[in-house]
Formats: structure tokens, C-alpha cells, sequence
């Protein structure tokens, strides 16, 4: 909210899946841009030699498949914002250019001694640490400083878990119309707090809109969950740990638990438990 109508630079690190995109659409639609486009531009999507021209447009011969005049996103989002997402990818003759079109403010598009004044705002997002890459060479320090001039990271899921129940009731209610209201059981919820999420935010939506489809009752139960989240929350090494489960549902957990160690085979599994398949 404070910086949101300022026109300087943003840069949003965290891991994937963790809302950065989310972010930058919050910083745009509270500006005083709204009105304007939001252009998200995947830097690590777009193959490197399309890259420069995505970014800057090129004129008609400025190479070889440039049969016509092109403008490019930079242009398309005047009046509006930028997202230059997963930054830290973008090779380093990019950057340069990135760098000359920030400090004069003016697009040049390729093979063209034309300049466009810029009238966008710049967010850029990664899930590296560009301070590493800068430190490793990959990533040209004073493009580093010129984007960040306001930075935020995000935080991961397994380090704000608070927003875990939130975000569940959020994607239920995206589902209602078609399924109907759902509540999450208290075993569910409580595996929805304690697993780690590697994928983030992401990975939480996807399994909420598997567990919609599957969920009978109206109640998302511990049995919806995928096998991940379970073998995981079992298999993993807690000491003290005093989450109790009847012994049915730790029974079902063992059993995906030996199943998932040996990739799914489920004669090698059976013999191992001294079951039948």
C-alpha cells in the first residue's frame, strides 16, 4: 500500500509458487495505474534470442524473420506495469539493454534509431537470491541495484502457516457454485498445517481442487488427501511429535507409506507387509 503509487522499481523474491505474480498485481491494481495493462513477462519462457525483440519490438529486416514492424511489451504496458518475472534468467546482453532503457527512460526497439519514452512501471520477480547471482557473475550488479529499489520478499508457506486456512476457505469458496459448500475435517486440517509445501501456494490450490472433486459429504477428509502429504507427514522424523491418530488411519498411512518405498509395486509391498495384494 505505501509504495503502490510510487513509480520505483520493485523487486519480489521468493520461491515458486509462493504469490509473487499475486503481488505484483496487488501493487498495480492499488496504484494509480489500474486502469492501465499488466503485462507479465516470463523471462525464463521466452527462448534468448526472442527475448530481447519480446521486450523491445524491432523494425521491419532488423533480422531475419522480422517480416514486419513488431512494438514490444515494454510499449504495450505503457501507462501500466511490467512484470518482468524470473529476472535472474535473463542472459546478460538482455540485461544490458534492460539496463541502458531504465537509466535514459526511452525504448529502442531492434534495428531501429527510433527511441519511445517509457511510461511503465517495473516489478521484477525471482526465486534466486540476486544477490548470489551478482556475486557469482551471472547477474550484472548494477541492474541489481536499479531494480531494487523497493524490495519484498515473500515469505514461503511453511513459514506463515497462519495463512493456510485462510487460503483453503478462499479456494473453496472459487469451487462453490459447481460442488457446492465444503468444510475440511479436523484431521485434514490439521495435515494441511503441518505438511512443508514445497510448491507453495500453487501446490496448496492444486490440492484443494483435487480434493473437491473427491470429497464426499460435503467434508474434505484425511482419506482425499494425496498419498504425498500423507507418507510425507508420517515418514518424517518427529520426536515428541504428539500427533495421535486412531490406529485404522495410521494403518492406511503405513501401507502408503511401505507402497511409496517401493514405487508403487504392490506385490513387493504386500510381501513386505506379510499381506496379500
Amino acid at each position: 500500500e505505501k509504495i503502490a503509487d510510487s513509480n520505483g522499481k520493485v523487486l519480489i523474491e521468493g520461491e515458486t509458487g509462493s504469490g509473487k505474480e499475486l503481488i505484483s498485481k496487488a501493487i498495480h491494481l492499488s496504484s494509480g495505474r489500474k486502469d492501465g495493462p499488466f503485462i507479465p513477462v516470463n523471462c525464463a519462457a521466452i527462448p534468448e534470442g526472442l527475448l530481447e525483440s519480446e521486450l523491445f519490438g524491432h523494425v521491419m529486416g532488423a533480422f531475419t524473420d522480422a517480416k514486419s514492424d513488431k512494438s514490444g511489451l515494454l510499449s504495450e504496458a505503457q501507462g501500466g506495469t511490467v512484470l518482468l518475472d524470473e529476472i535472474g534468467e535473463m542472459p546478460q546482453l538482455t540485461q544490458g539493454k534492460l539496463l541502458r532503457t531504465l537509466q535514459d527512460g526511452m525504448i529502442k526497439p531492434l534495428g531501429s534509431n527510433r527511441h519511445i519514452p517509457l511510461d511503465a512501471r517495473i516489478i521484477s520477480a525471482t526465486n534466486r537470491d540476486l544477490k548470489e547471482e551478482v556475486a557469482a557473475g551471472r547477474f550484472r550488479e548494477d541492474l541489481f541495484y536499479r531494480l531494487n529499489t523497493f524490495r519484498i520478499e515473500v515469505p514461503p508457506l511453511r513459514e506463515r502457516r497462519e495463512d493456510i486456512p485462510l487460503l483453503i476457505e478462499e479456494f473453496l469458496e472459487l469451487h462453490k457454485k459447481e460442488r457446492g459448500p465444503l468444510s475440511v475435517s479436523t484431521e485434514a486440517m490439521r495435515l494441511f498445517l503441518d505438511y512443508h509445501w514445497p510448491g507453495n501456494v500453487r501446490e496448496l490450490e492444486n490440492v484443494i481442487e483435487r480434493c473437491v472433486y473427491l470429497a464426499e459429504g460435503g467434508v474434505i477428509r484425511l482419506n482425499d488427501l494425496p498419498g504425498e502429504m500423507r507418507v510425507a507427514e508420517f515418514s518424517k522424523d518427529t520426536p515428541g511429535s504428539d500427533w495421535i491418530e486412531p490406529l485404522e488411519e495410521m494403518y492406511n498411512l503405513y501401507i502408503a507409506y511401505v507402497l511409496n518405498k517401493f514405487g508403487g509395486n504392490k506385490k513387493i509391498a504386500a510381501d513386505a507387509l506379510g499381506i496379500n495384494r
